[in-house]
């Protein structure tokens, strides 16, 4: 952050500005970093590159920036807009959903990009832009030497730690009016928006039933190659007109209210909602839309998967997912699980798996099958019509998927229970109900 200080100290003395149509954000996280920035006078010209704090915590890698300039999300769709960003996190449509293209890098080479205006640029060879004179200005030219900031971390030292943190814990006002209650039991409130009672013990027995069978089950998506958990469950912000906004509209809650998926999974219902529901998720059943969509075979018609899911739920119809290579990559996620199996979902057919979503899964409730070696939905002829039947036989599942024609397609996959633990999940219908069990 020093190293970023000082390149936007360079860049304002010589009269760079960002390009106009670049929105910037600067959400360090923790005081302390704004502190330094300020103690080493740095602070004033991030400020200048309308870099100025806005918060503090997790904000643009977890959709929590806000809006991009209207001008800019009128042309998303026909422009390929890109972030750059210093945190952590850089999934399609995560930052915003009109962003696809997410860079992460290093604080001072924020910077540089919003000055130049594009990631296509060559940072060697082209100009940043004209100083006060009318001289090209390169990143060469702005970038510190190591003595630079070297000097610069005198100032780190326990008080800026000790200073920055005073009342990290006071809370403000709101905080502070909040009453509690002591209870051996949290008191669940019906009318939350934010916290709900899920219903992952509802209707549980003391003892574990067998695993119901998969039969006749319907495909609620089919999915390429690496899909990321930010694509089952989305963590950023979401539109009105979705499934999730319709109910916290229902509610009373203005969009503006909205927040994030991130910030709303402690309620099952809107993280449900939000499932499959990134922006730009590509679902072959979906008929080239993009986005939480399907084609629902209870009406024959494209609608939010979350409505299709809920149809296949009252017609007692379990669903599968299918997918390509490495299903789950990216960042762990509870709720890239939680959110299919509360959809209804089964079982998760895919070419490989992301070692820990195919525990999390497991640990819904969810059994994880592989394709044979060479075999994927393509050489096989599915297209997502098909009824599912999945017959598990230890270590392997014989599964027949019968097409609208009548004819049928039978092959054998691998069942990616790897372990007798996971088998003992699996087998109690989830990690949480094992977990139960066993304290009783």
């Amino acid at each position: 952050m020093l190293a970023c200080g000082l390149v936007a100290k360079k860049a304002a003395a010589l009269g760079l500005k960002p390009k106009p149509w670049v929105k910037t954000v600067f959400a360090p996280g923790s005081r302390a970093t704004e502190l330094l920035l300020k103690r080493a006078g740095l602070l004033e010209s991030m400020q200048q590159l309308h870099f100025a704090t806005c918060g503090f915590g997790c904000m643009s890698c977890i959709g929590n920036s806000g809006p991009i300039l209207p001008e800019m999300h009128d042309i998303c769709g026909d422009i390929e807009l890109a972030s750059v960003l210093s945190g952590n996190r850089n999934f399609e449509g995560r930052i915003s959903p009109d962003v696809s293209q997410n860079y992460l890098m290093q604080p001072a080479a924020v910077i540089a990009y919003a000055l130049a205006g594009t990631v296509d640029f060559d940072m060697e060879a082209d100009a940043l832009g004209k100083d006060d004179e009318g001289h090209d200005v390169y990143l060469r030219d702005l970038w510190p030497k190591a003595d630079e900031v070297e000097d610069l971390m005198a100032y780190v030292d326990a008080d800026l730690y000790t200073q920055g943190s005073a009342g990290l814990y006071d809370g403000d006002a709101a905080w502070q009016a909040l009453s509690v209650e002591k209870s051996d039991l949290f008191a669940w409130d019906d009318e939350s928006t934010y916290v709900r009672r899920a219903p992952y013990f509802d209707g549980m027995g003391r003892d574990p039933e067998p695993p119901a069978a998969i039969e006749n089950a319907r495909v609620l998506a089919l999915l390429g190659d690496f899909i990321t958990t930010d694509h089952i469950s989305p963590a950023g912000a979401f539109a009105a007109d979705t499934p999730a906004g319709r109910y916290l509209v229902e509610r009373g809650v203005q969009p503006s209210d909205f927040n994030t998926y991130g910030s709303r999974r402690g309620n099952h219902e809107v993280m449900m909602r939000g499932t499959f529901a990134n922006v730009k998720l590509a679902n072959k059943l979906a008929e080239g839309r993009k986005g939480g969509w399907t084609r629902d075979f209870t009406t024959d018609e494209v609608s939010w998967l979350f409505d299709a899911a809920m149809n296949y739920e009252a017609a007692s119809s379990p669903v599968i997912v299918i997918a390509g290579k490495m299903y789950g990559s990216g960042s762990s996620r509870d709720w890239a699980a939680k959110g299919p199996m509360l959809l209804g979902v089964r079982a998760a057919l895919a070419e490989s798996f992301e070692r820990i979503h195919r525990s999390n899964l497991i640990g819904m409730g969810i059994l994880p099958l592989q394709f044979a070696e060479g075999e994927n939905a393509e050489t096989l002829g599915l297209d997502g019509t098909e009824l599912f039947t999945i017959n598990r036989q230890g270590r392997n599942a014989t599964v027949t998927a019968v097409k609208p024609d009548g004819s049928a397609c039978e092959f054998q996959a691998i069942v990616r229970i790897d372990t007798p633990t996971e088998d003992d999940y699996y087998a109690h219908g989830g990690i949480l109900q094992y977990v139960l069990r066993s304290l009783i």
